[in-house]
Parts: C-alpha cells; structure tokens; sequence
C-alpha cells in the first residue's frame, strides 16, 4: 500500500469511545459526525480491534480501493491521539486529487467527528 496522506491529532474522549464512533458511524444513539457528499460512500469496516485500529473501505466512488487506517492511542490526559492515514494499493493520482482527499478526510475527522465531542 502506498500511503497518500496522514495527520495525527489528539481528541478529548478516550480510545474506546473514539473507536467506538469509527467502528459504528451510524449507530443508533451515536454522534451523528459521518455527513457524506454526494460523490461519496458509506465505509465498510474491513479491520477493527478494540480500542487501537480501525480500517475503512474507500469513501469515493472513483477510488474503490483506497483504505483509510485509523490509529488511536491513549494520552496522559485521558483522551486519545487519533492518526489517520490514506493508502491506495494503485498508482499515486494526481496531486490534486490527494490534496483533495487529504482535506476531505481531514475535515471529517478533525472537525466533525471533533465536534461531537463538544470541541
């Protein structure tokens, strides 16, 4: 796998809670966070082990597969540090594209799902 992109930031939940809303985006009585675009997917979970590592399928239509790994790890303050990474098992695309990519996931990760944690 080539990798894309990747941004560690920490989060205010600890590794559980936070693994919990990457495994289940859409789970009855959870953060509503996953807000997809029209020209996206819903991720199939293709790993997971409690609380530390989260594998997503590709969330774009155009890019079937791409993975998206979550690292979590805890942090001295109780919370976690989340790392996602972008890998494809094909060629780079254009720069682009990653860029795009890159900022979409970021968004969705460092805002949204942030966000629902009160931050």
């Amino acid at each position: 796998m080539i990798e894309l992109g990747s941004r560690e930031r920490t989060q205010p939940p600890p590794p559980h809670i936070v693994w919990e809303s990457l495994a289940a985006p859409r789970r009855p009585g959870g953060r509503q966070w996953l807000d997809l675009h029209s020209d996206e997917v819903e991720p199939r979970i293709l790993r997971a082990v409690e609380p530390e590592l989260v594998v997503w399928s590709s969330l774009w239509q155009e890019r079937p597969d791409d993975e998206i790994r979550f690292d979590i790890r805890p942090t001295e303050d109780g919370g976690c540090s989340l790392r996602w990474t972008l890998l494809t098992p094909a060629e780079a695309p254009e720069q682009a594209v990653i860029d795009r990519l890159r900022h979409r996931l970021n968004f969705l990760i460092n805002a949204q799902l942030r966000f629902s944690f009160g931050q």
